[in-house]
């Protein structure tokens, strides 16, 4: 098993301390795990309480990362949860966890207390397909890593119960000593249930555990919703759901409103953390919302390959702001990566001089 070991979406004194803590636990480990880069990591380490820890979450569990969740919060939607403050001693426990210790040659370990039979786990199901494919809600599992009892505070599906049509029970977050975007609350983990929503006169219901909202078709009139700070008591527990969601249509995939969270956050620029020089591409075709037709034209320039910012807006027509906004919104969801380039080969040094030559013959 590769282990490897990356951090992103936190501020330079977190990073700084969480590389120290990192050399210490590893130092015990016996130097088995290595530091890499974010981009060649398999387990990556996101400060959840961060502004844009959550979208780099988002990022990394699209590209099939295993994530590590730095917060305070008691649950976190990522993998594994390394809490806040966190030390050497706590940070061991973590990749121990990942990776446990083998048994002596001999022994087999006890089983864990949560340990359950094949005919009592939870059957799994697909992972959701597409951030943005359309309006037809998909599913999610939960970690395989953490027991089902968590899985409705992740913001995932419950596992499977003697009542599997009861709605979950629904709670509003703890107050937070800072507001959040609702792609932030959403990945923190600390909203469940079915809430509402309301801003600027509009209605937005979200159903966490299915992983679905009701609103407007369109995206533009929930910009109040997805775009600005939301407050612990923004959400508001909904009790007379069936009747409430009848007048609003089907549900709707909650990565929708991801992907508009990710295209109203960046005002032009690049989420932290992205070089504006990079070469950026599409890993796969999105469906463009009707609301952004320019959309369609940058999607297609970055369909040919490989291209920065300024090339993508050349390409398709579009000002360079818009095509910001735009990958955002796909790096957000996993639709677009930054370029990876193969590390070059090293190269054979060559014999020089007349000895070099007789042994190449």
């Amino acid at each position: 098993m590769s282990l490897t070991f990356g951090l992103t979406g936190m501020d330079p004194a977190t990073e700084t301390s969480l590389k120290t803590a990192f050399d210490e636990a590893n130092r015990r480990l016996g130097g088995t795990w290595q530091l890499l880069p974010e981009t060649q990591g398999d387990y990556i380490a996101v400060d959840m309480d961060s502004m844009y820890g959550p979208m780099s979450w988002l990022r990394l569990h699209a590209a099939g990362k295993t994530v590590i969740g730095l917060t305070s919060a008691p649950r976190t939607q990522a993998d594994f949860r390394l809490a806040q403050p966190f030390d050497a001693n706590s940070l061991l426990q973590v990749l121990n966890e990942i990776a446990p210790p083998s048994a002596p040659a001999g022994l087999t370990p006890a089983p864990q207390q949560q340990d359950q039979l094949p005919e009592e786990q939870p059957q799994p199901v697909d992972e959701e397909a597409g951030a943005i494919s359309d309006a037809t809600p998909t599913e999610e599992t939960s970690s395989p890593r953490e027991p089902a009892s968590a899985a409705v505070a992740q913001v995932v599906p419950a596992a499977p119960s003697l009542q599997p049509h009861a709605p979950p029970q629904a709670s509003v977050p703890v107050a937070d000593p800072e507001p959040r975007t609702l792609a932030e609350w959403l990945a923190s983990g600390r909203v469940q249930g079915q809430l509402k929503l309301e801003r600027d006169g509009v209605d937005l219901l979200l159903d966490t555990a299915q992983r679905q909202y009701h609103g407007p078709t369109a995206l533009k009139p929930l910009a109040g919703h997805v775009g600005s700070p939301l407050e612990a008591g923004d959400f508001v527990p909904v009790k007379d759901w069936s009747s409430q969601v009848a007048s609003l249509g089907a549900p709707q995939p909650l990565s929708r409103l991801v992907w508009f969270g990710g295209l109203l956050a960046g005002q032009g620029k690049l989420m932290p953390g992205f070089d504006p020089q990079a070469r950026y591409q599409m890993l796969k075709w999105p469906q463009t919302e009707r609301e952004y037709p320019k959309h369609f034209r940058i999607a297609t320039a970055m369909m040919k390959g490989p291209a920065t910012l300024a090339e993508i807006a050349e390409a398709s027509g579009v000002p360079e702001a818009d095509v910001t906004d735009f990958v955002n919104a796909s790096l957000a969801t996993g639709f677009a990566d930054i370029e990876h380039l193969p590390e070059p080969e090293a190269e054979t040094p060559k014999s020089g001089g007349l000895f070099g030559r007789l042994r190449g013959r």
